[in-house]
């Protein structure tokens, strides 16, 4: 999957409209203007199609979880410069407050049979044994299942 499609399928389901998406990026240290925006929300086939980067994408995540639970004490975390799917499913796990159950269920929302072990594997660190790699499909049908929750 690609950033623009996430960035996309998020403002989609939670009913974010250009100046909340502008706060959100600003939340998480990043300025940007209305184009640039728009620029990024545009499908790859039309015409001034940019790709969002992945620092640009952490930061919109990171105003994201401050919008849903709140500005922690201290300092903002800095956006990753590098993303997987694997840290854009944690950070939305983080900031939607979500249990384990509640992604199962999620998930079953847009039909995806996924196990308790399978998903647990995904929030591992790297260097762990089980750890496994969030493929493009258990991220679409999440972010599917997010859409068909949030916006029926």
């Amino acid at each position: 999957m690609n950033n623009n499609d996430i960035l996309r399928r998020l403002r989609y389901a939670f009913h974010l409209n250009d100046t909340n998406m502008l706060e959100l990026f600003a939340e998480g240290g990043t300025l940007i203007e209305k184009d640039q925006l728009k620029i990024w929300l545009k499908k790859e086939e039309d015409e001034g199609y940019q790709p969002i980067y992945d620092k640009d994408l952490a930061a919109f995540l990171n105003g994201f979880i401050i919008l849903k639970r709140g500005k922690k004490e201290g300092e903002l975390p800095n956006p990753e410069k590098s993303l997987n799917n694997n840290t854009i499913f944690r950070k939305l796990k983080i900031a939607l407050c979500l249990k384990d159950e509640d992604i199962l269920n999620i998930l079953s929302l847009a039909d995806f049979k996924f196990s308790k072990h399978e998903l647990s594997a995904l929030f591992r660190k790297p260097e762990q044994e089980q750890y496994r790699v969030c493929k493009d499909q258990v991220l679409r049908n999440f972010l599917m299942g997010l859409q068909l929750k949030f916006r029926p």
